[in-house]
């Protein structure tokens, strides 16, 4: 399971990455791979503002629709509009061209109650 060590983890799949005041979405390796084929993803609306854990997005496959969460509290500033021609990229490449969205970080500190990836390791086992 390919779990990158420079980015942060929630407890429900997401990755973290971190770009100055915005933090770049998407979901884990193993959460693709859990989900199997992903055909569908409603992408959050731009300007968006969300609290942490707050669903602002769906990744729908042929086994199930998961809700996306915003990880810390922010508003969306950029969405990746590839996904609507293209969902597969969240199976091939989930940490590359398959991120959902951005955030503008209301609060940095935030990101510190996030899980780093010996943690995120640990909880999927």
């Amino acid at each position: 399971m390919n779990i990158p060590d420079d980015l942060f983890y929630t407890e429900t799949h997401e990755w973290i990455k971190r770009e100055g005041e915005n933090v770049r979405v998407g979901i884990t390796d193993h959460a693709q791979s859990e989900l199997t084929d992903v055909v569908y993803v409603e992408l959050p609306k731009m300007d968006r503002h969300a609290n942490a854990k707050e669903a602002v997005a769906v990744v729908e496959s042929v086994k199930a629709a998961s809700d996306i969460y915003a990880p810390v509290k922010g508003t969306v500033v950029e969405v990746n509009k590839a996904l609507e021609a293209d969902p597969g990229l969240i199976n091939r490449e989930p940490y590359g061209q398959g991120w959902i969205f951005v955030l503008k970080i209301d609060n940095v500190d935030e990101l510190k109650q996030l899980k780093d990836s010996e943690a995120y390791r640990k909880q999927i086992g």
